[in-house]
């Protein structure tokens, strides 16, 4: 009822607008038609000598013309009339010539060209409930025996009418203005009702809105394309309920797998750390071996009772030297072997890798290598699990060894050599393995880093080194790659500083 209540209203107002537009229109065409004829008895009063010059008279020389002229226009409600002859020159004006609106003159002229008559409407000013034309002008070419010798304009200002029509039809203005006010009030009602309110209590309910929620908007409070908006959101939200709770599923079912692929992985990189740790055991023991060895000797000569005091204590500096010969090279397999606790802390990488020569050094393999550091880097800091670098070092250091050692070209007179290089650039610190052995062959290249890829024969490498070396570096930010030279192979880390 409402709605149509403000369509009534509407369609009153648009008919009482009507009928003011269509009043304004019939006073401007009556305007129109009594200057026509206003026209007509004017070119009456003009007279036109007969000549051999056909022109215009002097119009000076009859001073009631003029009286006569404005009496005529006033009694037809027009305000200014003008005479210009057929060369577009002012003749006569009711009014001094400069006072003529500016444009007045082209419109004359306009007609001296046509030969017909012309209406002009110029200016705007407030008419009755809108703009209209401010004021109007009629011309009329005047006529010879068939030849212009001039036209005659005349003006009209249009305010009077709007004024009139503002007087008499004032009833009717201030009913469109009522029903104007009205039909505002009303649509402010009615949006305020059917728009604002459910938009605010929407927006109230979404800022409320809780995950637990099933059904949020209630759709039969609004009987509207709103209420059509609330039931559309509502599926919306349990369609993103459901997707919402299948999505947890998965990522639960991600993380799960995350675990346990991460478990896997810690597994690998423990085993292949227990593999190098037994290859590392397996050489130690005969250089341990050695030491205890040399410790009975001296055992037995002190048990003999036939050394002096001096000898005594001489053999005792040696049992002991070779005691903390076994004890550091024990020590060094401890610390390797200890479980990882996967702490970042900052260290420098040049001492990881002396500890890491020193702890290999022992080794009988190491009898046929020279191991040459050539650590230049400045910032040589990193933060990063000093454990896990050190694993990435023994087992690069391990296939390189393994690598010369297993050159069938390798001969006496060839050094086998392991240089460990650093360098800073940009801000990472770069660590280069160069071994001098058979290198690696270009369709290998691709392959190197990929799990249980290996050349060596079977039981003699798991193929997960270098695979596991990668994962430790990717873990820290840094990148690892091989390359093939003429003289062997290079391994080459890239790790971000400090």
């Amino acid at each position: 009822m409402a709605y149509l209540a403000i369509l009534i209203l509407a369609a009153m107002l648009l008919i009482n607008i009507a009928m003011v537009k269509f009043a304004e229109r019939d006073l401007i065409k009556a305007k129109l038609q009594m200057g026509r004829l206003l026209l007509q008895i004017l070119e009456k009063k003009v007279f036109i000598v007969r000549s051999s010059g056909k022109t215009l008279i002097d119009f000076k020389t009859y001073p009631s013309f003029k009286k006569d002229m404005i009496e005529m226009l006033r009694s037809a409600g027009f305000s200014e009339a003008f005479i210009i002859n057929r060369e577009g020159q002012g003749s006569f004006c009711t009014k001094s010539w400069k006072y003529l609106e500016q444009g007045s003159l082209v419109y004359a002229r306009e007609v001296i060209a046509s030969r017909k008559e012309a209406v002009k409407f110029t200016g705007r000013t407030w008419g009755v409930i809108w703009l209209g034309y401010e004021k109007v002008f009629l011309s009329a070419p005047l006529l010879s025996g068939g030849r212009l010798v001039g036209v005659l304009t005349i003006l009209s200002d249009l305010k009077p009418i709007y004024q009139q029509l503002r007087s008499s039809e004032k009833l009717i203005l201030s009913y469109i203005a009522l029903n104007t006010i009205i039909l505002v009030l009303a649509g402010m009602h009615l949006i305020s009702r059917s728009v604002i309110k459910p938009i605010n209590k929407l927006l109230l309910i979404t800022s409320d809105f809780k995950d637990d929620n099933q059904y949020h908007f209630p759709s039969n409070t609004f009987p509207n394309e709103l209420g059509q908006l609330s039931r559309s959101m509502n599926l919306m939200l349990k369609r993103l309920a459901e997707n919402k709770h299948e999505l947890k599923e998965h990522i639960n079912s991600l993380e799960r797998a995350n675990i346990d692929l991460k478990r896997a992985q810690d597994e690998v990189i423990r085993s292949e750390k227990l593999a190098s740790l037994g290859r590392l055991a397996t050489g130690v023991a005969h250089e341990i071996g050695n030491p205890i060895g040399i410790i009975l000797g001296y055992l037995e000569l002190l048990d003999d009772n036939k050394l002096n005091h001096a000898e005594s204590r001489d053999i005792l500096r040696r049992i002991e030297s070779e005691i903390l010969r076994i004890h550091q090279i024990i020590k060094q397999l401890l610390d390797f072997s200890r479980p990882e606790k996967l702490k970042k802390t900052g260290f420098d990488v040049h001492r990881i890798i002396s500890e890491t020569v020193e702890m290999l050094r022992p080794q009988p393999m190491m009898r046929q290598i020279e191991i040459q550091l050539q650590l230049e880097a400045q910032n040589s800091t990193i933060l990063s699990d000093p454990n896990q670098l050190k694993q990435v070092f023994v087992n690069i250091t391990l296939n390189a060894i393994d690598a010369m050692l297993e050159d069938q070209d390798l001969s006496d007179n060839k050094t086998c050599k392991l240089t460990i290089k650093t360098c800073n650039q940009g801000d990472k610190i770069i660590i280069r393995f160069i071994d001098t052995g058979m290198g690696i062959p270009a369709e290998n290249l691709p392959y190197v880093f990929d799990p249980f890829f290996t050349t060596k024969e079977p039981g003699k490498g798991t193929g997960l080194g270098l695979s596991v070396c990668q994962r430790i570096i990717d873990g820290m930010g840094g990148s690892i790659r091989a390359e093939d030279s003429l003289n062997g192979a290079d391994i080459i880390l890239e790790i971000p500083f400090l």
